[in-house]
C-alpha cells in the first residue's frame, strides 16, 4: 500500500481532489467533526481546559472557534487533545486499508504534525489565490480571522510545494483534475 499525502492552501480543493483519486481517503477535518459530535472523552478534556468556552455535548463547533479566537494559546490546547485522537483514527484507517493499492491522506497539518512518512508520495494542490478566496467566502462558516490563525501554524506553501513529488493545478474543473490524477497514478 502506498500513502499519498495531499498538500495545499486552505480552500485549494484538497478534499475534493482527494476524493477524485478513487481510493480510500482519510479526511482529518471530517474526523475532527465526528470527534466533536460523538466522542464524550474529547468533550470532557476540552471542557477541562476551556471551561469558559465549551458548554455542552455534542460540542458546538462555534464554541471551538470562539475558544481559538479568544486566546492565543487555545489553538495549541485544542490541537494537543484532538490530534492524539486523530493519530489513533489514522492508524486504524491505515490498518483497515492495508490491502488497498493506495490510501489518500487529506490531513491539513500532515507535515506540521510530522504525520507523513519518508516514503509517502506528496501531491501539492496549486490554485489561484483569488479563486480560493472567492470559494472560501461562500463557505457556511467562513471566518477570515480563524483562517489567518490556522495559516500562522502552517509551514509555508513554498516549502510544501518544494517537498511535493507532484503538483496539480486546480482550476476547479473536473476534467483537467481527473486527467492529472490519472497521469500521477500511472507514474506511481
Amino acid at each position: 500500500m502506498k500513502r499519498v499525502g495531499i498538500l495545499g492552501d486552505i480552500g485549494s480543493g484538497k478534499s475534493y481532489v482527494a476524493k477524485l483519486f478513487g481510493y480510500p481517503v482519510f479526511n482529518a477535518d471530517q474526523e475532527v467533526s465526528r470527534l466533536y459530535k460523538k466522542n464524550r472523552n474529547i468533550y470532557i478534556n476540552l471542557k477541562k481546559i476551556l471551561p469558559k468556552y465549551i458548554h455542552r455535548f455534542p460540542i458546538d463547533k462555534n464554541e471551538i472557534i470562539k475558544a481559538i479566537l479568544g486566546n492565543k494559546t487555545n489553538l495549541k490546547k485544542v490541537n494537543k487533545i484532538v490530534h492524539s485522537e486523530i493519530r489513533k483514527k489514522l492508524h486504524n484507517f491505515i490498518n483497515r486499508n492495508r490491502n488497498k493499492k493506495f490510501v489518500i491522506l487529506d490531513i491539513p497539518l500532515l507535515l506540521e504534525n510530522k504525520i507523513n512518512k519518508k516514503k509517502d508520495i506528496l501531491i501539492f494542490i496549486n490554485a489561484n489565490k483569488k479563486t480560493i478566496k472567492k470559494k472560501l467566502k461562500k463557505r457556511k462558516n467562513f471566518n477570515q480571522k480563524l483562517i489567518n490563525k490556522f495559516k500562522k501554524i502552517q509551514i509555508s506553501l513554498a516549502y510544501k510545494k518544494k517537498m511535493s513529488h507532484f503538483i496539480i493545478k486546480n482550476n476547479f474543473t473536473n476534467k483537467s483534475l481527473k486527467k492529472d490524477i490519472k497521469i500521477i497514478l500511472d507514474k506511481i
